[in-house]
C-alpha cells in the first residue's frame, strides 16, 4: 500500500480547513492571524497543516515549518531554528540582515560577547517580527507540547504583536499530552483569549469518513475496512497502521503501541539496530551520525535504511537526514529499549556529538541520560552560556540549575565548569531575573554569602520587585562591604542612590550619586557611571534645574556603555527632557538616533524601544509632521489583549483624535476593558475626552476627565493637561461648579523646572477657566497661544481659534480675522479635521473671507456646533463688520457695566439675589429666550450646540424658580436682567 498514500486526499476536515483558510486569507489582506490546532496523537494535525501549506504556497506565501522535539526542554528555539533552516532562497537575505537570527542556524554567526539574556531575547523577538513583516509568510510550529519556554514566550509575543503584517502563524499540539500542570496549558488559555487567535480542535473522524479515508489508502476489502474502523476509534494514523498490518497479513493488535512494535519486529537485526539508534537521537537524525552510531559499514547501513524507509517507519528529511514518519513511532521504539541499552546508546551519541562539536544542550541531554555526570555538568554550564547568548533566559536558568545540582557529585567541579559555584549561582539568579522571575532570583541570592557584589544585585532585583525598604537595606550592606575605590563600590553606590529615589531621604541621593560617578570614572565602570548620571539628572529635574538635568542626560546619552538597555534608557531620557523643554529640533535628532539604534539591534519592541518610538511620535505630532506621526501610530496595534498592549495602542490616539479618524472608536473599544489600569486610563481616557468634545458630548468628556483624575496622583504633571480638558468640557456645558477645583488641581501639579509644554497647558487651563465662567478673556488666550508657540503647532492653532473668538467679542475684528486665518492654515496643513470644522463654522458666522488654504471638513459630526460654545460671543458675528456689543461678560465688557446689550436697551445693575446666581453665559441665553427664540436658534446665535442650550435653559429655570420659558422671561424683565 505504502504510507505515502495518506497524503492523497484530506477526508472529513473541510470545516476545519475552511476556518484555517479564512485566517490565511485575512493575513493575505493585511490582518495577521494565529491558528492553534489541537488534537490527539495521530488525529491528523500534520495532514491538515500540510494542506494549508499547499494553499499558502499557491497564494504566494513563503512557508516555514518548524518542529519541536522531546529533548527535555533543553534546546532553545529549536522549532524556530528548524523553520529558518528550511527558509526559501528569497528569505535568506532577510535572515542574513538580522545576525541574531543567524545564530540559530547551523554554522551561524559567532555568538559574540556575553550580554543579558533578557535583552538578547528582546532583540531576537524584535528581529523575528521584522523578518516576518518582509513578505507574506505562513509559519507553522508543530508539536508545541514539547516546546521550550523561550519558544512558548516567542509564540505569545508574535501572537500579540502581529497586527497588520501579512503573516499567518499556526501551531499544533497534542491534547492528550497536556496534563493538568503542563506549561503549555497556561499559554493556550492566554492565547485563546486574543482576538487574533483561532482555536481548532480536531475530533475523531466519523465511521463514514474513516471508511472513505481507508478506501483512499487502497483498502478494498469491506470486511477489513469495517474491522479497522471499529478498532481505530476515529484516529486516522491508527487506522493506517491497522490497514497496513491487515494488508501485510499481520494481526491487528488492540493497542497502538503494540501495533507499531509489530511493524518493527519483522525488520532485520541491522535495521532494528539502526531504528533504535534513530529513536535515541530523536525525531530527526543526520545520516552520517546515525551510521556511525550503528557501527555498520556503508553497504550494510544503506541496506538497513532502505528496509526501514520501505516500511514507512523513517522518511528522508532534508538533504542529509531522516525523520520518523510520526512522533509516536519514535516514542514507542525508544520506550521499548532496555535500560542498559538506552544508557549505552546515549553515551555513544554523546561521544560522537562531542567529536562533532555538537550543541551543548544536546550533549548535556545525552551525557545525563548516559549517566556521565561530570561531562553532563560541563555541558550544562556551556549550554547555559549559549542559551544566554541566544536570548533564552529560561533555558539558561534550567541548564545552570542542572549544573548546580550536579556540582557536589562531580570531582574538580570548578575546573570543569570554568567558574566557581558562587559565580555560577549568581549567573543562575540573573537568568531567573531575565526570564521575569525576580522572586526566584532574590531567593537564590539570599542563599549566597553576603558579599558586596551579591548584595548589590540583590538590591537591584528587590527594587525592581517594588520592595524598596529591603532594596535600600541590601544596597547599604553592599556599600558597607565593598572595598574602597573599586568598581563594585561604584555600582553599590549607584544602586543605593537609585533605590533612595522613592524615599524621603532626598538629601542623601545627590552625594551618593556624585561619589558613585567619581569612582566609576576612575575604575572604568561604565554601567555605574551612566546609572549615577541618570540619577543626578533626575535629581536636577525635581530640584528645578532643567539646564543641569539636560546637561547630565546629554552626557549619559553620548557615552556607550556596552549595555544596550542602559544606552537606550539614557538616550530616551535625553530626548524626553529636550522635548519637554521645547527644544524640538534637538529632541527630534536624539529620538531618531535612539529609534535607529533600537531598530538596528532588534530592540524596537523592548521597553525603551517602544518608549522611544512613542516619544518620536509625540515629537512629530507636536512639531506638526502628522504624516510621520500617523505612520508611527499605525505601528501600535488596535487589537489588544493586555494592559501593556492597551498602553501602546493609546499612543496612536493623539494624532487619530486630532485628525478625527474613524479608527478612534475601534481603538477605544479595544482599549476600554483595560481602564482599570491607571496608565491606560491616563493615556486613553484623556484623549477619549477630547474625542467626545469634538463630537459634541461634553458630559461624556467630563466623565472621562473625572475618571482620569481619580486615577492620577495629584502631584503628577499630567493633571495640568487633564484639568484644561475638564475645564473645556465645563465651558461647553455652561457650568461653573467644579471649575475652581479643576484649576486648583492643575496649579497643584506645577513643579520647579517644569518644561515649556507644562506651562503652556497651565495657560490653557487658566483661559478655559475664564471661558467656563462665561468670560472671553483675550489676555488669557493670547498667553496660551504664546506659551504653545514654542513649537506645538496643533495646540497653538487650537488656542488661536479661541483667541479669535475672544477678539471678536472684544470688538477687534481685524485681529480676530488674522488669528483665525493662521489657525485655519495650520489646521489645513495638519489635516486636523475637527478643528477645521470648528474654524469653518466660526468663519461662516463671523462672515470672514475665505482663506487661500482649504479647511479640512466633514469628519467629526457635531464638532462645529459643539466646540464653539462657551465663548461669550453674542451678535459679534451678525454683521460684516463683526460689531461686538455688550454680550461679552469678561472684564470691562459685561452688561453690569452699562454697555449696550443685544436688544439695544441699557444694562442695569441686577437687583436681588437671584440674578447673581446666573453665569454670564446663562444671562446671554436668557436674553434670547426672552426674545422668543428656540434652542436651535439660540445655538446658532451663540455658536453652541442645541444640547448645550438645553442645559443652560434647565439651569436658568431652576435658579429662577420657574417652570416655563415664559415665566423665566417675565422674571428676567421684572428683575432687570434684560
Amino acid at each position: 500500500m505504502g504510507w505515502q498514500k495518506a497524503l492523497n486526499a484530506l477526508i472529513g476536515r473541510s470545516a476545519e480547513l475552511t476556518r484555517l483558510a479564512a485566517v490565511l486569507d485575512s493575513a493575505a489582506a493585511g490582518l495577521a492571524g494565529v491558528a492553534l490546532i489541537g488534537g490527539d496523537a495521530g488525529i491528523g494535525k500534520t495532514r491538515l497543516v500540510t494542506e494549508l501549506a499547499e494553499r499558502a504556497e499557491a497564494a504566494g506565501f513563503a512557508v516555514l515549518v518548524g518542529q519541536c522535539a522531546e529533548l527535555g526542554d533543553a534546546l532553545p528555539y529549536l522549532p524556530l531554528a528548524d523553520a529558518l533552516r528550511g527558509a526559501p532562497a528569497e528569505l535568506r537575505a532577510e535572515i542574513e540582515a538580522r545576525p541574531i537570527l543567524g545564530r540559530l542556524l547551523p554554522g551561524g554567526v559567532d555568538l559574540g560577547a556575553e550580554t543579558a539574556s533578557a535583552l538578547t531575547q528582546q532583540q531576537l523577538f524584535g528581529s523575528m517580527l521584522g523578518f516576518l513583516a518582509t513578505r507574506p509568510v505562513l509559519l507553522i510550529l508543530e508539536d508545541l507540547h514539547w516546546a521550550d519556554r523561550s519558544t512558548r514566550d516567542l509564540l505569545v509575543f508574535l501572537s500579540r504583536m502581529l497586527q497588520t503584517e501579512r503573516v499567518c502563524l499556526v501551531g499544533t499540539y497534542r491534547t492528550d499530552d497536556l496534563h493538568r500542570r503542563h506549561p503549555l496549558r497556561r499559554v493556550l488559555a492566554e492565547l485563546k483569549r486574543l482576538p487574533s487567535v483561532t482555536a481548532v480542535e480536531l475530533s475523531p473522524l466519523g465511521p463514514d469518513e474513516m471508511a472513505d479515508h481507508l478506501s483512499g489508502l487502497g483498502g478494498t476489502d469491506p470486511q477489513v475496512i469495517s474491522e479497522v474502523v471499529d478498532r481505530a476509534e476515529g484516529n486516522p494514523f491508527y487506522a493506517e497502521e491497522l490497514l497496513e498490518a491487515a494488508t501485510d497479513g499481520s494481526s491487528m493488535s488492540d493497542g497502538l503501541a503494540d501495533l507499531l512494535l509489530s511493524r518493527v519486529e519483522p525488520l532485520s537485526d541491522a535495521a532494528q539496530r539502526v531504528l533504535r539508534g534513530a529513536a535515541v537521537a530523536g525525531r530527526r537524525v543526520d545520516h552520517a551520525l546515525l551510521q556511525e552510531a550503528s557501527g555498520l559499514d556503508d553497504l550494510a547501513f544503506e541496506d538497513a535504511m532502505r528496509e526501514i524507509v520501505s516500511q514507512g517507519l523513517l522518511r528522508p528529511d532534508g538533504e542529509y537526514g531522516y525523520a520518523f514518519r510520526h512522533a509516536l513511532l519514535q516514542e514507542v521504539v525508544y520506550t521499548d529499549l532496555l535500560p542498559g541499552e538506552r544508557t549505552r546508546m546515549h553515551s555513544e551519541f554523546a561521544r560522537l556529538l562531542t567529536a562533532r562539536e555538537g550543541a551543548a544542550a544536546e550533549l548535556a541531554y545525552h551525557y545525563l541520560a548516559g549517566h556521565d555526570l561530570a561531562e553532563a555538568m560541563s555541558a550544562s554550564v556551556e549550554a547555559g552560556r549559549r542559551a544566554e547568548r541566544l536570548g533564552a533566559p529560561a533555558e539558561a536558568h534550567r541548564h545552570f540549575e542542572q549544573a548546580l545540582g550536579l556540582w557536589d557529585r562531580v570531582p574538580d567541579a570548578e575546573r570543569r565548569a570554568g567558574t566557581d559555584r558562587v559565580r555560577l549561582a549568581m549567573r543562575t539568579a540573573a537568568a531567573a531575573a531575565d526570564m521575569g522571575d525576580n522572586h526566584r532570583a532574590i531567593v537564590q541570592l539570599r542563599d549566597l554569602p553576603p558579599t558586596a557584589e551579591i548584595r548589590e544585585r540583590l538590591a537591584y532585583y528587590l527594587y525592581d520587585s517594588d520592595d524598596v525598604p529591603a532594596a535600600v537595606a541590601a544596597a547599604e550592606e553592599a556599600v558597607a562591604a565593598a572595598a574602597p575605590g573599586t568598581a563594585v563600590l561604584a555600582r553599590a553606590l549607584a544602586t543605593l542612590a537609585r533605590t533612595l529615589l522613592p524615599t524621603d531621604r532626598d538629601a542623601e541621593i545627590r552625594p551618593l550619586a556624585e561619589r558613585a560617578l567619581e569612582i566609576a570614572r576612575a575604575t572604568g565602570a561604565c554601567d555605574a557611571q551612566k546609572s549615577a548620571m541618570v540619577t543626578l539628572a533626575t535629581c536636577a529635574e525635581y530640584d528645578g534645574d532643567p539646564g543641569r538635568a539636560r546637561e547630565l542626560f546629554g552626557a549619559a546619552a553620548a557615552q556607550t556603555s556596552g549595555d544596550l538597555a542602559v544606552d537606550l534608557r539614557a538616550i530616551f531620557q535625553h530626548a524626553r527632557v529636550e522635548f519637554e523643554h521645547g527644544s524640538m529640533a534637538e529632541a527630534t535628532l536624539i529620538a531618531e538616533r535612539g529609534v535607529r539604534l533600537a531598530e538596528d539591534s532588534g530592540l524596537s519592541w523592548s521597553t525603551f524601544g517602544t518608549d522611544l518610538r512613542f516619544l518620536q511620535l509625540l515629537i512629530h505630532y507636536t512639531a506638526g509632521d502628522w504624516v510621520r506621526a500617523r505612520k508611527e501610530g499605525s505601528g501600535f496595534g488596535v487589537r489588544v489583549g493586555t494592559n501593556h498592549e492597551a498602553i501602546l495602542s493609546s499612543f496612536a490616539l493623539f494624532v487619530e483624535v486630532a485628525m478625527g479618524l474613524p479608527e478612534v472608536d475601534e481603538r477605544l473599544t479595544w482599549v476600554r476593558p483595560f481602564w482599570s489600569d491607571s496608565l491606560v486610563v491616563y493615556m486613553s481616557r484623556a484623549l477619549a475626552a477630547e474625542h467626545a468634545l469634538w463630537n459634541g458630548d461634553p458630559a461624556l468628556a467630563l466623565d472621562h476627565v473625572t475618571a482620569v483624575l481619580d486615577a492620577l496622583d495629584p502631584a503628577y504633571m499630567g493633571n495640568i493637561r487633564i484639568g484644561a480638558v475638564g475645564l473645556w468640557a465645563l465651558a461647553e456645558l455652561g457650568r461653573t461648579d467644579g471649575a475652581d477645583e479643576l484649576l486648583a488641581r492643575a496649579r497643584g501639579a506645577v513643579r520647579p523646572g517644569m518644561g515649556a509644554e507644562g506651562h503652556a497647558w497651565l495657560a490653557r487651563a487658566e483661559a478655559e477657566w475664564h471661558r467656563a465662567h462665561g468670560r472671553a478673556d483675550v489676555g488669557a488666550w493670547r498667553a496660551a497661544v504664546e506659551a504653545f508657540d514654542y513649537g506645538f503647532v496643533y495646540e497653538t492653532a487650537r488656542s488661536r481659534w479661541r483667541l479669535a473668538e475672544a477678539l471678536l467679542v472684544s470688538g477687534d475684528h481685524a485681529a480676530a480675522l488674522e488669528e483665525w486665518r493662521r489657525a485655519v492654515r495650520a489646521a489645513a496643513s495638519l489635516g486636523a479635521r475637527p478643528l477645521g470644522d470648528a474654524l469653518a463654522d466660526l468663519g461662516r458666522r463671523a462672515r470672514f473671507p475665505a482663506v487661500d488654504s482649504e479647511v479640512p471638513s466633514g469628519s467629526a459630526s457635531g464638532s462645529a456646533s459643539g466646540s464653539a460654545s462657551g465663548t461669550g460671543l453674542g451678535d459679534a458675528f451678525g454683521g460684516a463688520a463683526g460689531s461686538a456689543s455688550g454680550a461679552a461678560t469678561g472684564p470691562g465688557s459685561g452688561a453690569a457695566e452699562g454697555r449696550d446689550t443685544r436688544d439695544g436697551t441699557r444694562g442695569r445693575t441686577p437687583a436681588g439675589s437671584r440674578p447673581g446666581a446666573l453665569t454670564g453665559r446663562e444671562r446671554e441665553v436668557l436674553a434670547l429666550v426672552a426674545e422668543g427664540l428656540a434652542n436651535r436658534e439660540i445655538g446658532e446665535r451663540l455658536f453652541i450646540a442645541q444640547k448645550t442650550v438645553s442645559v443652560h435653559v434647565s439651569n436658568i429655570l431652576g435658579k429662577l424658580g420657574v417652570s416655563s420659558r415664559t415665566q423665566a422671561a417675565a422674571v428676567a424683565r421684572r428683575e432687570g436682567l434684560l
